[in-house]
């Protein structure tokens, strides 16, 4: 019937259209009673039905499970329709005959009185009140006829041109209230992006301010508890990081999707800082250290008094001032070869990071002065300096066992007299006058001899050394080393002290040459080896730029400059 339907011209389709809907519904509700006759416990032994495929479940199927095409669902409802009733030809059909078929009413009437509507409610007007109420349809099989009525009347026709109406509809009203109880807002786009990405933690940044405790801030900045924020401050190596800031200080720190701590960052300067992890039960601290820019800066003065004072009138740090007193005092006694007007000249190169020099190191200086002249540069090689000819400024053997001046308090004299006794007293070796606990180094490589503890000597050391030299230590408050030790020069053995029989603390130092004591502060010393071969080329080659730098003044981001006109002091 349905084929015959839809080869017919679109204009028949519209005039046979209530015609078509009331078959199909009377179809629908055909094969609905039949699926669920199959169901019932006693079903009829010879009723007709459609066999249904193992994986339906009982009941009517749902919209909202997977359908079949619609052209196979009208040929099973065509199918259906043939097998419960006999076709009677579409010409012979009369629009009285077919509103006044009967239904018989079906045996459930529990069903019957759940129906909301009548079957006759809008089809025949020629229904008269007391006349005997025909069977109601099934909500589903309606909704069934209703599909199947809409597509028959011209979805399925190919011949439709794109663009123009479908007449494709529903039956159902649904109201505002209805509607109202489905409303999930409206849609704000920035807020479903939110929603579906994942949570990802970013720095923020806490400045201290007046009154600050971090006990307080943790809890209520970082979501943590009393106890938590004593834990990690003892987890860090230097708690005073976060319990002695100052206003002004900051802290950067990352939320975990709890507002509990993830991660905190604390620096100590802008180079070195923490930063701490929290973990499942404990914190984990890392340290950072940041790498800046190298810069060159070149300093030059002339000497007006002191030394020191000069060169901090240039811009030099303490700290540099340090590294270029130590170096030149390897061949300038500052005390007697310094003159008013000598000049002087320091290229440093320093990391800049966030305009702030850190790990200053001297690349070269220059001194020109009444009773010197000395040129030296760095060698990247041993971070030793060298004269430009590959000369070593470092002795094989220092005059002195520590850093630093000190007053010198007994001289060597092997023809000293006993202030009491007046008989001959050697001092075999050298005192001087220093507090207890002074560091004593190593005045050149070699062997820990003997470590030991005399009544008159007190707490004692002896080196032999590389090239045969030997060197005591006497009335020492402790020793750092012990017997049969390599040392290298420069290298702590002892700290300084007034043990034995002493009138003071201070240090006995003896050399001696062959076995024999020599006056430490006039004997000569072994010269260190000079770079020779590839190691000279290579060093000069790194030092040609450097040396240029100090003759024209014009490299690096400063140059400074301080001359006896700026600087006044006449500090000896």
């Amino acid at each position: 019937m349905l084929r015959i339907l839809h080869s017919l011209p679109r204009t028949h389709k519209l005039l046979l259209l209530p015609v078509a809907t009331m078959v199909t519904v009377l179809g629908a509700q055909k094969i609905v009673s039949i699926v669920e006759d199959t169901q019932s416990p006693d079903p009829v032994a010879d009723t007709h039905f459609l066999p249904l495929s193992p994986e339906s479940r009982p009941g009517l199927p749902s919209l909202d499970t997977e359908h079949l095409p619609v052209a196979d669902a009208i040929a099973v409802a065509s199918q259906a329709l043939d097998a419960t009733r006999e076709t009677i030809p579409l010409s012979q059909l009369v629009p009285s005959e077919i509103v006044d078929i009967e239904i018989p009413a079906r045996s459930d009437e529990s069903d019957l009185e759940a129906t909301a509507e009548p079957l006759t409610a809008g089809l025949s007007p020629t229904h008269q009140e007391g006349d005997v109420a025909p069977a109601q349809i099934d909500d589903a099989a309606l909704h069934i006829a209703l599909v199947l009525g809409t597509l028959t009347s011209g979805m399925l026709d190919d011949s439709i041109p794109t663009g123009e109406d479908v007449p494709a509809t529903s039956y159902d009203d649904v109201s505002d209230e209805e509607l109202a109880l489905f409303d999930e807002g409206p849609i704000v786009l920035e807020e479903e992006i939110a929603a579906s990405e994942p949570y990802v933690p970013e720095w923020e940044t806490y400045t201290v301010e007046p009154g600050d405790t971090f006990a307080v801030l943790a809890q209520k900045r970082l979501g943590l508890g009393y106890g938590e924020a004593m834990e990690l401050l003892e987890s860090l190596p230097e708690p005073r990081l976060l319990t002695h800031w100052r206003p002004g200080n900051q802290f950067e720190y990352q939320l975990d999707e709890e507002g509990q701590l993830a991660l905190l960052r604390v620096m100590k300067n802008g180079r070195e800082g923490v930063i701490v992890e929290r973990a499942d039960e404990a914190f984990d601290v890392a340290a950072i250290e940041r790498t800046g820019e190298a810069a060159q800066r070149l300093f030059a003065g002339t000497v007006s008094g002191s030394f020191v004072r000069s060169a901090q009138a240039t811009g030099l740090s303490i700290n540099e001032i340090s590294q270029v007193s130590h170096l030149l005092e390897k061949k300038l006694d500052f005390r007697r070869d310094t003159r008013r007007g000598d000049e002087f000249q320091v290229l440093v190169e320093s990391d800049v990071i966030d305009g702030e020099n850190y790990d200053s190191r001297v690349l070269a200086v220059q001194y020109q002065g009444e009773r010197m002249n000395l040129t030296v540069v760095r060698n990247s090689d041993d971070s030793n300096f060298y004269t430009p000819d590959g000369q070593s400024l470092d002795a094989a053997f220092r005059r002195h066992p520590f850093d630093g001046s000190y007053r010198l308090s007994s001289s060597f004299n092997p023809n000293r007299k006993h202030p009491v006794t007046g008989r001959i007293s050697p001092h075999k070796g050298t005192d001087f006058a220093m507090p207890i606990g002074t560091p004593i180094v190593s005045p050149a490589d070699g062997r820990i001899e003997k470590v030991g503890n005399h009544p008159l000597a007190g707490r004692y050391v002896v080196i032999r050394h590389d090239n045969g030299y030997r060197t005591r230590y006497l009335h020492l408050s402790r020793q750092l080393v012990s017997r049969g030790e390599r040392v290298a020069m420069g290298e702590r053995i002892a700290l300084s002290g007034n043990t034995g029989r002493s009138t003071g603390p201070h240090l006995h130092y003896e050399v001696h040459v062959k076995n024999r004591p020599v006056d430490a502060m006039q004997v000569s010393l072994p010269e260190s080896k000079s770079l020779t071969g590839e190691a000279l080329a290579a060093f000069q080659s790194e030092a040609e730029p450097l040396l240029a730098t100090l003759e024209s003044g014009e490299t690096g981001p400063v140059v400074a400059r301080a001359d006896s006109e700026r600087n006044t002091d006449d500090d000896s």
